[in-house]
């Protein structure tokens, strides 16, 4: 049995635990949740004496994991399967660890062909797939038939087949008397894998209960109710019916009801009242996805916020010629009458075109008789005084003087 009282360890200014207790018992198959971040590898860490605790304690049968007698017969852990020397041999490997804790030579072999890898034992771990390397790393697990077993993501990298013999293992191992102590992300496989749950956010301990009593804790439970398509007025019609009976009814992008605080066979004779047809009618079963999720929606550390996509694919500015960066800072020194900025890209506009009649400019802007225009826009017709030329602001200013 692993029992942990108080369990704290800061690194620094942060507390990775916080004074966190739990029992993992054994003859069951105990999984350990928790967001990233959240300090489970931490509490795994000072489990097997890798780390050594702020303050509180964890014992392994009674006992700290650095004073246990030969302590690789009593605990196995995987937490890291690339703690392996890439030039070793997958039966080397596990040969030196055997022969350092007075493990019998055959017992290697039984390990090896326990976890699928009897045919590589002498490649090198350098060339193993992720998957294999979790083999190998629950085969050094193993290898002592501890009764007490630790597991770091033991499903990472392997094959549907693979994830199977896992799952099948934890609950042979666990059947057998042993204490199965596992932690993952997968809730999938937590739901057909584990027994009980110990759930932690932030360092701290926000469940300790059996899978089943911690889904039916943290789940909304709901009917799910579906009418005839060849009724069309059918939903809005159970619709009020429930809501007058005190239910809460909502409706599924798919076009289904959610109907809260009332219960199935009293949705059924409502339907059955109202002449209404249904084609669904079912209970809602929350997944340990869900619940878990809801649990722990306060202790995320990291989240993501919405992908600012469209910053990406603003249109790059256009290259402009020497001279007509030039002549367009001579136009802002100088106004001109009748000038257009270039028009909005497809909107069919002419961009930097000159009028050529007082009529293409509307509004306020509209040419008159007398208004200066572009040399390459002057018509003979159009009475322009060359003895009153434009004024800037600034000869202006220095004509008052």
């Amino acid at each position: 049995m692993i029992e942990a009282v108080g369990l704290t360890k800061r690194f620094g200014a942060k507390t990775a635990v916080d004074d966190l207790s739990f029992q993992v018992k054994p003859g069951h198959v105990t999984g350990f949740l928790g967001p990233n971040g959240s300090g489970k590898s931490t509490t795994m860490r000072m489990i097997v004496g890798l780390d050594r605790p702020t303050a509180g304690r964890v014992t392994i049968n009674g006992l700290p994991f650095r004073e246990l007698p030969n302590a690789q017969r009593h605990v196995g852990a995987l937490l890291d399967a690339k703690a392996v020397h890439g030039g070793r041999r997958a039966r080397t490997h596990l040969l030196s660890i055997a022969q350092l804790s007075g493990i019998p030579e055959k017992r290697v072999d039984e390990v090896l062909g326990v976890v699928g890898l009897q045919d590589v034992a002498r490649q090198r771990a350098k060339g193993f797939s992720l998957g294999m390397g979790q083999r190998l790393g629950i085969a050094t697990a193993l290898l002592g038939d501890p009764q007490v077993l630790l597991f770091d993501e033991p499903v990472n990298g392997l094959d549907p087949e693979g994830i199977l013999w896992v799952r099948n293992l934890m609950r042979r191992l666990a059947s057998e008397g042993r204490t199965v102590f596992v932690s993952s992300h997968l809730m999938s496989e937590m739901a057909l894998t584990a027994d009980h749950l110990i759930v932690i956010g932030r360092g701290r301990l926000l469940a300790d209960m059996g899978t089943q009593d911690f889904i039916t804790h943290n789940s909304a439970g709901f009917a799910r109710v579906r009418t005839a398509d060849t009724d069309p007025g059918g939903w809005d019609t159970l619709g009020s019916v429930l809501t007058k009976a005190g239910g809460r009814v909502l409706r599924e992008p798919d076009g289904a009801l959610r109907v809260t605080g009332l219960e199935l066979p009293r949705i059924s004779d409502l339907a059955h009242v109202s002449g209404v047809r249904l084609w669904e009618l079912s209970p809602h079963r929350a997944s340990l996805e869900e619940a878990y999720m809801r649990m722990t929606q306060s202790s995320v550390e990291y989240t993501s916020t919405e992908d600012p996509r469209a910053e990406l694919w603003e249109p790059e500015p256009l290259s402009v010629p020497k001279w007509e960066e030039e002549e367009a800072a001579e136009a802002l020194r100088v106004p001109q009458a009748g000038f257009f900025a270039p028009p909005p890209p497809g909107t069919g506009g002419r961009p930097f075109l000159m009028p050529t009649s007082p009529g293409e400019l509307a509004g306020p802007e509209a040419a008159s008789p007398g208004t200066t225009r572009s040399p390459d826009t002057v018509r003979t017709s159009d009475p322009i005084r060359t003895s009153d030329p434009v004024s800037t602001p600034a000869q202006k200013a220095e004509d008052t003087r």
